[in-house]
């Protein structure tokens, strides 16, 4: 049926979960649906944007046959059910082959290839991964010299297997490739490397060699979470939690046939490219076309989508609202968009004016959700079939229970919030993590309510008297300004109702009177001639808190953002805490001063300071402000 109020929902949810046809493992719902469409295509994927009408294609009897090849490789070399397989891949075939054959021997890590060497290697070894799959040598890359660099430091990674391009390039190329490889081979005695299409084209792909019996509880990925903070936690997700996020989701997008087209252009390393455009698809029979190795930031991809949408008859895409800011800079120029049904705005909230200036320019509903990597994926969405609530992230999952309740100064459960009252939103349910891997992490995580375990999002929201839900912030994004709780959110909806404003973020800028103050940064429509000035008199007219009005706006070519496209504050942040050390360092009439802002991963953003003399002055004024201050000699 298809799911169009709450009381789809719970008509759905009277039939018991048990009695519902979600199976126990990934490898299971991949099996499940190989068997049923053997010979339809699973998977497209394409090199270059420039040529995207060249694919290397995978019916679900091939992909699978891949995806059980990698899962008997890896068991036979030797990982078992609790040892940890890590990934640092952009968006390959062999990328997925890793992530659920993986699944279906141990247990995947994803890791965001972008990162510094540095931090890679510590998160290796906090997840005490013995297998690291990455991208062979490749021109123009550096996932082998970063991981190469920590390798001597990571007694437990016991097997390298390297990911390599030849398959998709030409002869020539790939004889350089190859010849790259074996340098960086011969270079490197001391490491156990292997070739991963070598290894999997030994093994039978019609079974798994060790006779594993996956059951929902085990553990089956881990990822790195924190979200815009930069301190990462590992998250600990089980193969029931995956399987039924991704069965409900399918619930939630009926009736629809099978064989949908559906475009990947996020990471997989994030949940929702494993997840949305991955796993859910393929336990529906769909087929998802793999859009470069760099997703969205490919060369081509945004510039060329409406293209891409008219050649392969796109019926779905997900993304973050940078890549719908993006896409409405892009002319329509006759492509013929009409097979897309609907794109999914997730990972932020969706900016209203941006929602509707996307959907006026091009006629395809923006599907607003809401999910979290603890919670598999996604926790809520406006329903196709149903009422789409503009600034609402729709309605909760079905089996999964979503509320906004009210904690008191402990972060205990008080009582559960009132129809629009704003509460902390919790969620439980089968899609539910196991925790993180670090014990403490779990502090303050788990609420008790009603003697079951919820899980306290961070996420601050209300739930309308229909059951939609409505995000208001985040409890650890509020800027205290004297007292004065602001919610960066209503002032970014503010400015982003300007005509010329693109995106905006709004930070708390430290202040030594106010304790903070909030700052908006602005990314302008492309050739614009809006000034701060400008901006600044539309706040004023249009912010009705007077301690919500931005203290300054300052212009900028492009907002910081993840590899996902989610604008990254904890820049903004840092360059904020540089700036206010200049200006106490200027104050002082210190010229010599140098100061880096870093994130440390226990006390947060640290400004690590030099300065040859006068110490003592500015280290009086900057004790006026919260942040943390290093001195160097």
């Amino acid at each position: 049926m298809a799911v169009a109020s709450l009381a789809d929902i719970l008509a759905i949810e009277h039939t018991a979960l048990d009695r519902q046809p979600v199976p126990a493992s990934t490898y299971a719902a991949l099996q499940a649906q190989a068997q049923r469409t053997p010979d339809a295509t699973a998977l497209r994927f394409f090199l270059d944007a420039r040529t995207f009408k060249h694919t290397h294609d995978w019916s679900y009897a091939a992909l699978f046959a891949d995806i059980t090849r990698t899962a008997n490789a890896l068991h036979e070399l030797g990982v078992g059910s609790d040892e940890v397989v890590a990934f640092i891949l952009p968006n390959l075939p062999e990328t997925h082959f890793v992530i659920w054959g993986g699944e279906a021997c141990g247990i995947v890590m994803a890791i965001n290839p972008l990162l510094e060497a540095a931090h890679i290697g510590e998160l290796l070894r906090a997840a005490n991964a013995s297998v690291v799959v990455t991208l062979a040598p490749t021109p123009g890359t550096d996932l082998w010299p970063k991981l190469a660099s920590q390798l001597p430091d990571l007694p437990g990674v016991r097997q390298v297997l390297w990911v390599s391009l030849s398959p998709y390039v030409g002869v020539l190329k790939g004889l350089a490739l190859r010849w790259l490889a074996w340098r960086a081979r011969t270079a490197t005695p001391g490491v156990k490397i292997a070739d991963l299409r070598s290894l999997i084209r030994r093994q039978p792909g019609n079974q798994l060699k060790s006779g594993r019996q996956i059951r929902a509880e085990d553990i089956s990925s881990y990822f790195c979470t924190g979200g815009t903070t930069g301190l990462p936690k590992i998250a600990m997700r089980t193969h029931g939690s995956e399987v039924f996020n991704a069965w409900s989701m399918t619930l939630c997008m009926h009736p629809r046939p099978p064989g949908q087209v559906i475009f990947c252009g996020l990471p997989l390393f994030h949940v929702n490219g494993q997840l949305v455009t991955g796993l859910m698809p393929w336990i529906h029979g769909d087929q998802v076309i793999l859009g470069t190795p760099q997703g969205y930031r490919g060369a081509g991809v945004v510039t060329g989508f409406w293209s891409l949408v008219e050649h392969f008859r796109i019926n779905f895409f997900s993304g973050v609202p940078t890549l719908y800011s993006a896409l409405l800079q892009q002319p329509l120029q006759g492509q013929d968009i009409s097979s897309l049904k609907a794109g999914l705005c997730g990972a932020a909230p969706m900016p209203v004016e941006l929602f509707k200036a996307f959907e006026e320019k091009t006629a395809v509903p923006v599907l607003e959700g809401y999910g979290l990597t603890e919670g598999a994926c996604v926790s809520s969405s406006n329903p196709p079939d149903g009422e789409r609530r503009i600034g609402s992230i729709g309605l909760r999952l079905p089996y999964q229970h979503m509320r906004a309740v009210m904690l008191d100064e402990n972060g205990l459960y008080q009582r559960q919030a009132r129809p629009n009252e704003v509460g902390a939103i919790a969620i439980r349910g089968p899609n539910v993590f196991a925790g993180y891997l670090d014990a403490a992490h779990n502090k303050g995580l788990w609420l008790d309510i009603d003697g079951q375990r919820w899980l306290n999002t961070g996420d601050l929201g209300r739930e309308d008297e229909d059951g939609y839900f409505w995000l208001t912030g985040r409890k650890k994004e509020l800027i205290i300004r004297g007292g004065h709780n602001l919610d960066p959110r209503q002032i970014e909806d503010v400015l982003q109702g300007h005509p010329d404003v693109a995106l905006v973020a709004v930070i708390g800028c430290p202040d030594a009177h106010a304790g903070e103050v909030p700052v908006a940064y602005v990314q302008l429509t492309p050739g614009s001639p809006c000034t701060t000035e400008q901006l600044a008199a539309f706040a004023a007219r249009h912010i009705t808190e007077r301690a919500a009005i931005p203290k300054r706006i300052v212009l900028v070519d492009a907002l910081p953002v993840t590899a996902v496209g989610k604008i990254f504050k904890p820049a903004l942040q840092q360059r904020e805490i540089a700036e206010v050390v200049r200006q106490e360092s200027l104050s002082c009439g210190l010229s010599d001063v140098h100061v880096e802002v870093v994130q440390d991963p226990r006390r947060g953003l640290v400004a690590q300071i030099r300065c040859a003399q006068q110490r003592e002055e500015l280290a009086l004024r900057l004790g006026r402000y919260s942040f943390h201050v290093k001195w160097l000699e």
